[in-house]
């Protein structure tokens, strides 16, 4: 395919120093980024990143009820309220992306739907060439939706799943916020690990087994651990292919720096914020 469109392209690498965030300053920076975005001071951008502490990230109108705080409390995982809609996600030994356009972007063309489906054909294309099994995403069912407070309890709408062991199970998690200027869509895939424990997390979650029921982990999805880095550089790769973008490898602005610790302070690591609902 031939390149269409110029990107800048972010590594938050785990393994390199200074770079892996806490759950307030990864919302803080994808919102910055978003903002730089939407301005105009910033090419559209692809942004991978993990997380340290491991953090429960609440949908913007979830209610803080739905979550054990103590036990949050007790094993050091921050609890953060995100700018995008969804249900809880307990973000842990996995690989996380954001992705800000301009709102007039061709790649944010239509409604929320129609551009949540054109960023998931590249996602399907990225889980393919890790080796996953029949990748997919169509509507879903209403009945088949999640009915309790856990994001990977089933997939909504032209959510990623993939076969494990014979089972289509969801892979991906992914939200998305338009605003005036911009659109933000950022997403989680797990690793490795146990994708039911976020259940002792959350108060009225279902049980684990359900969670591994209806989701999974790319190491289940494909047999073997896959490393971040090799994760994060073949989903860039599927991206430049599928959606036809040129990467310029970037860092962090100033400004967009600036930006963060401004909406770390005053919203993502802000009491008030993450006890709105």
């Amino acid at each position: 395919m031939a390149y269409l469109h110029d990107f800048r392209l972010i590594f938050d690498d785990p393994m390199q120093p200074g770079t892996v965030c806490d759950g307030a300053t990864n919302m803080a920076r994808d919102e910055a980024m978003s903002l730089g975005v939407g301005s105009g001071a910033h090419l559209p951008t692809l942004r991978f990143y993990g997380w340290s502490p491991p953090a429960l990230s609440l949908g913007q109108s979830q209610r803080l009820a739905a979550v054990n705080v103590a036990q949050c409390h007790a094993d050091g995982v921050d609890i953060v309220r995100r700018a995008t809609g969804g249900l809880a996600i307990l973000h842990t030994d996995e690989l996380t992306y954001s992705i800000a356009l301009p709102k007039n972007h061709p790649l944010a063309e239509g409604d929320v739907m129609t551009s949540y489906r054109r960023i998931a054909s590249a996602i399907m294309a990225a889980l393919r060439g890790l080796g996953v099994a029949n990748v997919a995403a169509s509507a879903v069912a209403k009945e088949d939706k999640a009915k309790g407070p856990v994001c990977f309890e089933a997939p909504s709408d032209y959510e990623v799943v993939g076969e494990v062991n014979g089972v289509s199970k969801k892979l991906v998690g992914s939200a998305q916020q338009r605003r005036v200027d911009a659109v933000l869509q950022h997403g989680s895939l797990p690793l490795l690990g146990d994708i039911g424990r976020i259940c002792q997390y959350l108060v009225g979650a279902p049980p684990p087994e359900d969670v591994h029921d209806h989701a999974a982990t790319l190491a289940e999805a494909v047999g073997k651990p896959v490393l971040w880095r090799s994760a994060a550089e073949l989903w860039a790769a599927a991206f430049a292919e599928n959606l036809g973008l040129h990467f310029e490898v970037g860092q962090w602005s100033e400004d967009e720096l600036r930006q963060t610790q401004s909406l770390r302070a005053s919203r993502y690591a802000n009491d008030e914020w993450t006890r709105r609902r």
